[in-house]
């Protein structure tokens, strides 16, 4: 297959296989610490093989695959799954997940009325 070889940048290949949506995504990820390969972590160009296991964390979940194939060439989604074995864990249950922030009725911004009456009671004139 055309851009398979025996090694390629891990930026290039994150963004080959669609683990990142654009290879200027993939290349902050690793700048930022969020991409290891084999346990360590790396700059953008440091070189994947076949047999490294590479983790990305990626808005508070950890994705971890091996490499089975080297490609440098984006190829469509049916041949990327083919280029890495995922090993993630399993997403946490939905009832483990954070609970969205419900607010009581009476804290936070007042409603139009609250606040009509607050102007009422201060003697502002009202808006219009």
């Amino acid at each position: 297959m055309a851009g398979e070889r025996d090694s390629a940048r891990v930026d290039v290949w994150i963004w080959s296989v669609r683990l990142a949506k654009t290879r200027s995504m993939a290349s902050t990820a690793c700048r930022g610490g969020h991409v290891r390969v084999n346990g360590r972590p790396v700059k953008p160009s440091h070189a994947v093989s076949v047999g490294d296991e590479i983790r990305i964390r990626r808005e508070g979940h950890e994705r971890v695959v091996i490499v089975s194939r080297v490609i440098s060439k984006r190829v469509g989604a049916p041949v990327a799954a083919e280029c890495y074995v995922d090993k993630s864990p399993p997403p946490p249950p939905r009832e483990q997940r954070a609970p969205v922030a419900v607010r009581p009725r009476g804290a936070g911004r007042p409603t139009k009325r609250e606040r009509r009456s607050i102007e009422r009671l201060l003697g502002r004139m009202p808006r219009r």
